[in-house]
């Protein structure tokens, strides 16, 4: 009797284990980088091929960095959201990271969709997006006054996020 009882609590920690994973959300990967500095950067900027920007650029004021591509669907399904957020009275800056993708095509996606970003980031080799632990676009990061990652969504962002749980810890850290 004691050999079939075995095998069938093994089978119920399985379920258990499965029934566990499938509450979980995907797009809630914990980021190792939540609550340190955001990694320091220095790169041109998309439309401004002479022009560089830096991580320290942003030390003082809290913003906001999504990182998108031209080849992207998903970051399509969240443009229009980032779009009418930049044009609030008082919205934090959002800055785009341009990831993996060609010049010329993230320039004419703005210009097609329109531009919510006080600047793009042009990383076409992805590597800030590496330093940051891009796991895929579009992924949008919080920093702080002080340079540190504060929040890490991962998936496009919706107007239900940006107001339920984006906002809020903005206003907080305008406090």
């Amino acid at each position: 009797m004691r050999r079939f009882l075995w095998p069938l609590v093994l089978f119920l920690v399985l379920v258990g284990f499965l029934a566990v994973g499938l509450k979980l959300d995907p797009r809630e990967v914990p980021s190792p980088l939540v609550g340190k500095p955001a990694p320091a950067f220095q790169a041109p900027v998309l439309a401004r091929p002479d022009a560089r920007i830096a991580r320290q650029d942003m030390l003082g004021k809290v913003w906001m960095l999504n990182v998108w591509a031209s080849w992207c669907v998903a970051c399509q399904q969240e443009h229009p959201v980032l779009v009418a957020y930049a044009r609030q009275p008082g919205a934090t800056p959002v800055y785009g990271l341009n990831y993996k993708d060609q010049r010329d095509a993230g320039l004419g996606w703005l210009q097609r969709y329109g531009n919510p970003y006080v600047d793009s980031v042009y990383d076409p080799d992805g590597r800030i997006g590496i330093d940051y632990g891009v796991y895929g676009v579009p992924e949008t990061f919080v920093i702080d006054r002080e340079g540190i990652i504060r929040y890490k969504h991962i998936g496009p962002i919706t107007p239900a996020t940006l107001r339920d749980t984006i906002e809020p810890l903005l206003r907080k850290l305008h406090g």
